[in-house]
């Protein structure tokens, strides 16, 4: 696969649009084509992008694999059974850190980015008024074979009416949208004031990152547009008026993303077991420093 005449070179941070920006390292795609991305930092508000990204036409390809985990059933594999595993054990944890920070036991929930379903239908049986976007029709599809949920296109988004939700979750997505600034308008649209975003992404930040620099399975490059610390989220979402609560760490990402960045780096995950628990003792003292982080956003 080689790289597209259409993709997208940044001149400023597409967080903040300083011009204070650089290249911090390479990162090889392990996943689809095996081309090597530049990941960028901005110096004003730490964000770090991946330079020259296919553009939204051209980006589809990247998606098309078996082993990419979250439009997969697949159990094929250490890296895959320990994902299944892991989003089977924090659907609950997910379900009562929603209601905490809400308020709400129940009320209008949009999942973006979801996938097969599956925490859809699991907030649908806790009561919960759900919508679900995906963008891949295949995986609508077995979302509605595999737990009878009805997805719709993300395209439907920019459609919905103000006010429209209580609470909006992207459970690694955000990294995902090409139109990051209109995106995040429209999720203050359709949220209720007061209401809550509930956003989860990698944090570079991580000790877990700095181990593995390149080979972080977590650069996913080039499906990730935009690689987050705490205070590139805080400053971001700040400029569309809305604030970061609260962070909440995400322990068991450590584990599968320095067994797969393990895996890159020497062909073996086992050494990721101790990065993974060296990461989340760090992390333990500062969540900030975690693998992967959950953001509380209100809309005041």
């Amino acid at each position: 696969m080689m790289k597209q005449d259409s993709s997208i070179h940044f001149e400023t941070c597409p967080a903040c649009g300083s011009g204070r920006i650089h290249e911090v390292l390479s990162a090889r795609d392990h996943t689809v084509s095996g081309e090597v991305f530049e990941i960028w930092q901005c110096d004003e508000c730490t964000l770090r992008f991946t330079q020259d990204i296919p553009g939204p036409g051209d980006i589809g390809p990247y998606y098309q694999s078996a082993d990419y985990i979250s439009h997969t059933n697949s159990n094929r594999g250490l890296i895959n059974r320990l994902y299944h595993i892991v989003r089977k054990l924090t659907l609950g944890d997910k379900r009562r850190l929603i209601q905490s920070a809400s308020g709400l036991k129940n009320g209008k929930l949009l999942d973006i980015g979801a996938g097969t379903g599956f925490f859809v239908q699991h907030m649908q049986r806790a009561g919960w008024q759900t919508t679900g976007l995906e963008p891949d029709e295949t995986t609508r599809q077995r979302a509605a074979s595999l737990h009878k949920t009805n997805l719709l296109d993300t395209e439907a988004f920019y459609h919905m009416p103000a006010e429209s939700f209580d609470v909006i979750t992207m459970w690694h997505v955000l990294e995902h949208v090409h139109d990051l600034h209109p995106y995040l308008d429209q999720l203050k649209k359709v949220l209720t004031p007061g209401g809550k975003i509930f956003i989860a992404v990698p944090n570079y930040t991580s000790y877990d990152a700095r181990v593995y620099k390149g080979f972080w399975a977590a650069y996913d490059v080039p499906r990730h547009l935009y690689h987050f610390s705490p205070e590139s989220i805080r400053r971001l979402f700040g400029k569309h008026a809305l604030q970061v609560q609260s962070i909440r760490s995400m322990r068991y990402d450590s584990f599968y993303i320095s067994f797969l960045s393990e895996k890159y780096r020497q062909g073996s995950s086992v050494k990721g077991f101790f990065v993974a628990l060296l990461s989340n003792m760090k992390a333990f003292i500062n969540k900030e420093h975690c693998s992967s982080v959950i953001y509380i956003i209100s809309n005041p």
